[in-house]
C-alpha cells in the first residue's frame, strides 16, 4: 500500500477509525486460492474443515456472516496460518461476537458451560451468572445464551430460545467503524494488563490519550531521538505490520485477553507479519515527521478493540 505525507490536523481521529477498521479486518488470511463468494448459509452454526486456498474471508462470505463475527468464534485460530483440514466454528445467523462481549451463543450438541466456556476463555461461573433463568445441566440444543468474556463487564440478561430478536445487539462485525471509538471503562482491567513497559527507552510525552477540544479521542504519541526502535510492551502476536494511509507503516500486536498494541509513524519494520514477539523485542524504528521535526512515535493500547488509556497499564 502507497504510503503517504502524515497530516498533522485530525490525524488522532483519522488514525482510530483507521485502526478501529483495520482490528476488524485483520482476520483476513494471506495465501492463494480464490476467495468463494457465492453464499453458503447452511454452514452456518456447524463446523467446517478448512480446505486449500480457504481464507477466513471466504468462509465468512460463504457462510454470509460479518469477518469478525467468524473471527471472534473461532479466537485460537491464527488469520495469517490456516491449516488444511483445521476445523472452524461458523456462527449462525442468531449469534452476535461484541467485542467486548457478552456473546450471544446459541447451544450445540453436546455443548456444557465448562466446554464454552474454555473455548471463549472465560468461566462456567460467569455464563451461569449472565443466565440465571438458565440450568446449566438442561441446555437445549438451538438455545441462545450469553458469553460474557473474561474481564468484561456485561449486564444480566435471561437466554432466550433460539430465533432471531428484533432489534438485536451490535454484530460486532460489519467490516467498518461507524465513527471514532471512545474509551471504555477501564476500571476493571485484564490481571495481565499491569506494569507493562513504556514502548521506547528515552521518550517524551507530547500528546496525553484523551479528547481534545472538539471531543474527538486521541492516541498517545510519544516524542524520541533519532534511531530510536519502539519495542513490544508484552509478549503477543504480530497480526499487521505493513504500511496505512496516513499512518507510515505500522505494526499491531495481539496480547492475551483481548489487549492490542498499536506502534505507528514507524520508519521501518523490524518484525514479520505473523511473528510470536516476547516483550521488549524491536518491532519498528520511529520515524521522522516533517510536520512536527521530530521522530514521533503514535502509540495506542486497546482493549477488545476499544482504546484504553495506556497510562493505565504502563508502570
Amino acid at each position: 500500500m502507497a504510503e503517504c505525507p502524515v497530516a498533522g490536523k485530525g490525524r488522532g481521529a483519522r488514525f482510530a477509525l483507521m485502526i478501529a477498521t483495520l482490528l476488524l479486518l485483520a482476520g483476513c488470511a494471506s495465501g492463494g486460492g480464490g476467495v468463494q463468494r457465492s453464499s453458503d448459509p447452511g454452514i452456518g452454526g456447524s463446523w467446517v474443515t478448512v480446505q486449500r486456498g480457504d481464507t477466513l474471508g471466504s468462509i465468512a462470505a460463504r457462510a454470509d456472516v460479518p469477518l469478525a463475527r467468524l473471527q471472534r468464534f473461532n479466537p485460537e485460530a491464527n488469520p495469517h496460518r490456516l491449516a488444511v483440514g483445521q476445523r472452524l466454528l461458523v456462527p449462525t445467523q442468531q449469534e452476535r461476537a461484541p467485542s467486548g462481549g457478552p456473546y450471544r451463543y446459541q447451544v450445540r450438541p453436546g455443548d456444557t458451560y465448562s466446554g464454552i466456556a474454555r473455548r471463549f476463555a472465560t468461566t462456567p461461573a460467569r455464563i451461569q451468572s449472565a443466565n440465571p433463568g438458565v440450568e446449566p445441566t438442561r441446555l437445549r440444543v438451538g438455545q441462545v445464551i450469553q458469553v460474557p468474556l473474561r474481564g468484561a463487564t456485561t449486564s444480566t440478561a435471561t437466554a432466550s430460545t433460539g430465533g432471531s430478536r428484533s432489534g438485536a445487539s451490535s454484530s460486532g462485525g460489519s467490516g467498518a467503524a461507524s465513527a471514532t471509538p471512545r474509551a471504555p471503562d477501564t476500571s476493571s482491567l485484564p490481571g495481565t494488563a499491569r506494569n507493562w513497559p513504556w514502548p521506547l527507552d528515552d521518550y517524551r510525552v507530547v500528546r496525553a490519550f484523551g479528547s481534545d477540544s472538539r471531543g474527538t479521542l486521541q492516541p498517545m504519541l510519544l516524542a524520541t531521538g533519532r534511531g530510536a526502535n519502539a519495542k513490544a510492551v508484552a509478549d503477543g502476536d504480530v497480526r499487521f505490520a505493513g504500511s496505512m494511509r496516513q499512518l507510515g507503516r505500522v505494526v499491531i500486536v495481539h496480547h492475551a485477553d483481548n489487549l492490542q498494541s498499536v506502534y505507528a509513524l514507524c520508519d521501518s519494520i523490524l518484525v514479520d507479519d505473523g511473528a510470536r514477539v516476547t516483550r521488549g523485542t524491536p518491532l519498528c524504528e520511529v520515524g521522522y515527521s516533517n510536520t512536527t521535526e521530530r521522530h514521533d512515535l503514535l502509540f495506542d493500547l486497546r482493549l477488545g478493540g476499544k482504546p484504553i488509556d495506556p497510562r493505565r497499564v504502563l508502570r
